[in-house]
């Protein structure tokens, strides 16, 4: 019988967030839970449980053992990594205008260019949603695409919720 592999050597290169990873946890009593977020970390950190990763693969999948818990804090935004999102904790100076190739402007939700002055980049859009949306109110939708990059980025946002 194999060992599980290390998620921790992989270093940031482990694809904690990806949509199809199988997290297992194992407590003391052998009890068995699975799923992933804070109340996870917070079992695997207090030495509660162990957190285990199944990565599927096209053949076969592996099983990893979760052995840096700041990753994967990290990685799922519990604990914020302006490294891995490209953004810093901080009020952001961030400017929208519809995008041009937007045909319905009046539509529940509308595609938006952004800017942002801060010198900040969006890698992550889970975070700069949940961001502005504490900081300026907006309702950004994180299921659809989006994209740009240098100074201008497009994604979609409930235009309601946009300030002028």
């Amino acid at each position: 019988m194999q060992e599980p592999r290390s998620a921790g050597a992989m270093d940031t290169e482990f694809p904690y967030a990806l949509r199809t990873m199988c997290y297992i946890e194992v407590a003391s009593d052998g009890s068995v839970r699975w799923g992933s977020g804070a109340g996870t970390y917070k079992r695997a950190l207090a030495g509660e449980t162990r957190l285990y990763a199944v990565w599927p693969g096209e053949w076969s999948s592996h099983l990893f053992v979760i052995d840096d818990l700041d990753q994967y804090a990290r990685a799922f935004g519990i604990v914020h990594d302006e490294t891995r999102t490209g953004l810093a904790d901080h009020q952001h100076q961030a400017r929208w205008a519809v995008h041009p190739t937007e045909d319905k402007p009046n539509g529940a939700y509308i595609t938006i260019n952004v800017q942002l002055d801060c010198g900040c980049k969006i890698r992550d859009l889970k975070t700069f949603a949940t961001q502005m949306r504490q900081q300026q109110g907006w309702n950004i939708a994180t299921s659809g695409g989006w994209g740009g990059g240098g100074e201008t980025y497009y994604m979609r946002a409930r235009r309601k919720s946009l300030t002028t």
